[in-house]
């Protein structure tokens, strides 16, 4: 697993933290490859099944970024995503996975070095962790058929 490189799919606010994202780009403030950002306009808009489906299309670790606790832009809609990952864990628990894949961060759009430091703590994370239990499924299935 030493040259495992973890794919993480982040769920990023377009007012707060995809703007962090785009200053730690314009500060060139690097931040690992790996992390996959898809934007939506409110992370309340990330739903359960969105985050389910990444982990099901091979992502090994998701964080929903948004706004800080009472900044968010649509009033209550990182508190509903942090209800939602909460939600999503148990699932993840009850399935057999470690609930450490998934995670809630907040942020404002200034804070730029905070992305950057999150994706490079969370991508370490995931890497402790190891592939995701569907690509190990997926690759002991591959093996038995092979074999």
């Amino acid at each position: 697993m030493e040259n495992f490189e973890p794919e993480i799919v982040a769920f990023c606010c377009h007012y707060c933290a995809y703007t962090a994202a785009d200053m730690a780009g314009s500060k060139r403030i690097s931040y690992p490859p790996n992390v996959k950002i898809i934007r939506v306009p409110c992370t309340g808009k990330v739903d359960a099944i969105h985050m389910m489906k990444a982990f099901e299309k091979g992502a090994d670790g998701v964080y929903v970024a948004g706004c800080l606790e009472g900044d968010c832009h649509f009033k209550n809609g990182n508190t509903r995503a942090g209800y939602r990952v909460a939600y999503v864990q148990k699932i993840l628990e009850e399935l057999g996975w470690e609930k450490d894949r998934l995670a809630m961060i907040t942020m404002s759009a200034g804070m730029g070095e905070r992305f950057a430091r999150t994706a490079r703590e969370f991508t370490e994370k995931i890497k402790e962790l190891g592939p995701s239990p569907i690509k190990q499924f997926n690759t002991d299935t591959h093996q038995q058929a092979a074999g």
